[in-house]
């Protein structure tokens, strides 16, 4: 390893150490990631005054992390998002899953792979893969599994990130980056404006839960076609996958975009059908990174992913990896000063 890339100590976790490792673009970008559940815990993106704005939710102390963090940052799954009583059927068997929201299986259950410690595989100036083996029945998942997630920069101002995953068994496989963004470092977000390249969402019920419908987005509050800021539609709050509509180019489809006051602006990009937005309306009031006050609404998440509860949905796109299969997933969040 570059020694600019020395992993350095940021705490411990059931007595063992954890671990920050710092990459930079070419143009001063910067991003500190731990070996801790795969977490972004800080990103900062040069403005057009050439100032460093930090544009994800983290914290200073790592104990904040298990204690307040919601996934603060982290790599989720084996299976991000919901799954339906913590239960589904593969192969013709029942596979049980640990129940960590009410009934619900939620982002891989309460020791999923954003609980864990990863190890180091790779580190350079812009680049750095941590590894993770969830062994078979981790959280009630079957089949031994190896993940590995890498961030790299490319360019001055794309934050890459890529996940690979395989199995010695039958399982299912989703992923998704769980930051929380806010590119202006304002206490709400719903001053930024949004926009995601859907024509169509999955609704759910009342415990978040798909109800296997694909739905139209026309002359709803799910409509964000055109960019518009979050806080347009008063009292609707969002925590919704949306069924993405672009075509894949170049690798990914364009999913979403997202400005602030500030000019700051926000292209995700992606190999996955699905795009999570979570409007950050359950935030715990907390003291984050650098001081900053959080609380309801001081970030948003923007999760590619494939649909919650896909497992229980056949007509879903399937989450199945099976044995000699590689899970793969590209998103890309690019950065540019408007």
């Amino acid at each position: 390893m570059r020694d600019d890339v020395q992993p350095e100590p940021f705490g411990t976790f059931q007595g063992e150490p954890v671990f920050q490792a710092t990459i930079r673009s070419s143009a001063g970008a910067v991003a500190r990631i731990l070996n801790w559940g795969a977490v972004i815990r800080d990103l900062q993106i040069p403005l057009s005054d050439g100032t460093l704005q930090r544009v994800v939710l983290g914290f200073d102390s790592f104990d904040d992390y298990p204690a307040l963090s919601s996934y603060f940052g982290a790599l989720v799954g084996c299976y991000a998002n919901r799954i339906a009583n913590g239960r589904f059927v593969l192969d013709g068997e029942t596979v049980h899953l640990n129940q960590n929201e009410g009934t619900q299986t939620l982002h891989g259950g309460s020791g999923g792979v954003s609980q864990r410690l990863w190890a180091i595989a790779e580190a350079s100036q812009s680049s750095i893969t941590l590894a993770l083996h969830s062994p078979d029945g981790d959280q009630g998942f079957p089949g031994n599994v190896d993940i590995r997630c890498t961030y790299s920069f490319i360019g001055d101002a794309i934050l890459c990130v890529e996940i690979e995953a395989v199995t010695d068994a039958p399982t299912v496989a989703n992923f998704a980056q769980h930051s929380y963004f806010n590119l202006d470092g304002s206490s709400d977000i719903r001053d930024h404006r949004l926009r995601i390249l859907a024509d169509a969402y999955t609704p759910v019920d009342g415990d978040l839960i798909p109800t296997g419908e694909i739905t139209g987005i026309d002359e709803t509050a799910y409509d964000f076609r055109l960019p518009r800021r979050i806080g347009t539609s008063g009292s609707t709050l969002y925590d919704h996958n949306f069924v993405l509509s672009e075509p894949i180019s170049d690798g990914v489809r364009f999913a979403a975009s997202l400005v602030a006051g500030n000019g700051l602006a926000m292209q995700v990009h992606t190999t996955e059908p699905g795009l999570q937005f979570y409007d950050g309306a359950k935030i715990p009031a907390a003291t984050g990174i650098g001081g900053m006050r959080y609380g309801p609404h001081a970030g948003l998440c923007l999760e590619a992913q494939h649909f919650p509860d896909s497992p229980n949905q056949p007509q879903f796109p399937s989450t199945i990896l099976r044995p000699g299969e590689t899970y793969r997933q590209r998103t890309e969040f690019r950065f540019h000063n408007v």
